[in-house]
């Protein structure tokens, strides 16, 4: 065929809800993509991402206008088959698409559905696991695999049907830094090799700047399209779309802003160190004085000591989960816990609440020891609150308001003082009150969902806050937030510790980082300790700040002194660099 192998002409949709107005998720939106093209699509939680996407391969169809996917109109039913075939879909959370009990098997249901012969089946599966690094799990169980790795075998599934058009709806969110990079280059090298079409959502920018093209949506419309460079030089407008631009060209435009001769709409490392040398003056490097500050010297309030676990004990599957872990929290510090997938983190947190306890060793909670039979479990689940990595597993009222209401109710309080609490951890999370109480909970974006967990664990007023991927799903502006919300937390006397795989985030709040890999804690230190270790962290599927490579990179140039590697955020950057320009 020839032109567009998707196009939407004019298209409204909106979800119906039970008993109250309608919700409008697509307001006329005419969008024409190309066979071959790689096109990332931006927008803030509730823009219409999803809604979109859904209608690419006839998940929804229409409530006006029209979708035609390689020449068919996804309202004929006689080609909602074909539409399907052609345009495979990654969803956001891995559990809505993974159905079959081995890993193998999943990777198989797509191609067994298209009647593919058995041999072609097995070469199909075995490419799509290698593509994803999941050959050594295909016969294990997805329902024992981390957050991340069920990611994978959804893309995995996928891949194996080989459709034109791959449709990626956040799906690098629960991802590892490097492995989020490996399903890009996948994504990237189908794109230009083998000719898929790409259609990505994401949140994280520094995912869109090797696309063709980018689309911003707002409000259930599209707001603003272009190459990356085009889109990501306009940052007040995106600001006001609640998105933001890269660490490297918001790093970029600090230093135009202060030296207009230096570019501003830089996207790459590579770009930015040449920019670097071509504008830096021949001077001696800045004197630096490391930055970072003693995080503070609390009560250990929850100790880890040579903690062990197993999943499914005493039988031949039996794994070892977390091994020899010893670490502590400190009252009042905020805590980041980094890893890559499945290296033990999840594992290592659920046991700071005692919904895990220890096989081996022990962990000490307020003074209580988890294992002794006695222990009060309630207790320590009111003083430790946990908002797990996929938020739609805590959530199970039918209403937004009685769930943040659930943990209140159950504490015995007043019918006034659990509305209170409700309100104010609502208001906490950036959740109108009265708009959003009586919103039914599965209706909320994958983000809204994020913010209504919190505010639940909120609602409890918890000593200690335990937050696994708390920006996972949120938009830019969400993310800034919710980040202003933990600093708030903190000086509020809250302690608070953090499971990401966003280092700019642990980067600008965590005073101290315990490293996971392979079930045991094998780094701790500051932020600039841990992520002055740029290649022992590459080593572990990880990366320090886009900021560290950066400076890394310069001093690797001769621009910096070595010790400017120790720098990991981008006011510091811009502050040092400036003086070379």
């Amino acid at each position: 065929m020839s032109g567009p192998i998707i196009r939407l002409e004019n298209v409204h949709f909106q979800y119906e809800r039970e008993g109250d107005a309608p919700i409008q998720a697509l307001r006329g939106v005419d969008l024409a993509i190309q066979p071959g093209e790689y096109v990332v699509i931006l927008g803030h939680n509730g823009s219409g991402k999803s809604t979109l996407a859904k209608h690419l391969n006839a998940l929804l169809l229409p409530t006006q206008g029209d979708v035609w996917v390689n020449g068919w109109n996804t309202r004929d039913p006689d080609r909602v088959r074909d539409v399907r075939v052609t345009v495979g879909m990654v969803f956001q959370s891995p559990d809505n698409q993974i159905v079959a009990t081995v890993v193998e098997e999943d990777v198989a249901f797509g191609p067994e559905n298209m009647g593919l012969p058995h041999g072609e089946i097995v070469r199909r599966v075995d490419r799509a696991l290698e593509q994803v690094k999941m050959s050594a799990y295909r016969y294990r169980p997805p329902h024992r695999l981390s957050g991340g790795q069920k990611q994978r075998v959804a893309i995995a599934g996928m891949l194996a049907m080989r459709p034109k058009v791959l449709v990626l709806d956040e799906s690098t969110a629960m991802l590892d830094p490097i492995g989020r990079q490996d399903i890009l280059d996948i994504a990237h090298r189908l794109n230009r090799k083998e000719g898929v079409t790409v259609v990505a959502i994401t949140h994280f920018m520094e995912e869109a700047v090797d696309a063709d093209r980018l689309i911003v949506m707002a409000e259930g419309r599209i707001q603003l399209q272009g190459t990356p460079r085009e889109v990501f030089r306009q940052v007040d407008r995106l600001r006001e779309l609640h998105m933001d631009a890269p660490p490297i060209t918001r790093l970029a435009l600090a230093l135009n802003q202060l030296h207009p001769h230096f570019p501003g709409d830089l996207l790459t490392v590579e770009e930015f160190v040449r920019a670097m040398q071509r504008h830096a003056r021949a001077a001696a490097p800045p004197l630096f004085s490391p930055n970072g500050h003693p995080p503070p010297a609390g009560e250990k309030v929850i100790q880890y000591d040579r903690v062990g676990r197993y999943y499914m004990r005493g039988t031949p599957l039996e794994v070892k989960a977390i091994e020899g872990v010893t670490m502590h929290v400190q009252r009042g510090e905020i805590l980041g816990i980094i890893g890559h997938t499945g290296s033990g983190k999840s594992t290592i947190i659920q046991h700071a609440n005692a919904l895990l306890r220890p096989h081996e060793g022990r962990v000490t909670v307020f003074g209580q020891d988890t294992r002794d039979k006695g222990v009060d479990v309630r207790e320590i689940r009111r003083r430790v609150g946990m908002a797990f990595q996929q938020p739609e597993i805590q959530l199970f009222e039918r209403y937004v308001g009685d769930d943040v209401a659930f943990g209140p109710r159950n504490l015995g309080l007043s019918r006034e003082e659990v509305r209170e609490r409700v309100r104010e951890a609502m208001e906490a999370m950036g959740l109108d009150f009265e708009a959003f109480k009586d919103r039914m909970t599965f209706s909320l974006s994958g983000g809204e969902m994020r913010r209504v967990a919190l505010a639940g664990i909120l609602a409890l007023k918890p000593e200690v806050l335990v937050l696994d991927e708390p920006t996972a799903g949120l938009d830019p502006h969400g993310r800034e937030q919710l980040l202003a919300k933990i600093l708030s937390w903190r000086a509020k006397g809250a302690t608070l510790v953090m499971v990401s795989h966003n280092m700019e985030n642990l980067a600008e709040l965590a005073d101290r980082l315990y490293v996971a890999a392979r079930g045991s804690i094998i780094m701790d230190g500051s932020p600039a300790d841990i992520f002055s270790q740029v290649e022992a962290l590459q080593s572990e599927g990880l990366n320090a700040p886009v900021v560290t490579l950066v400076m890394q990179a310069l001093a690797e140039k001769g621009l910096l002194p070595p010790e400017t590697t120790r720098i990991y955020t981008v006011d510091e950057a811009a502050s040092l660099l400036g003086g070379l320009l």
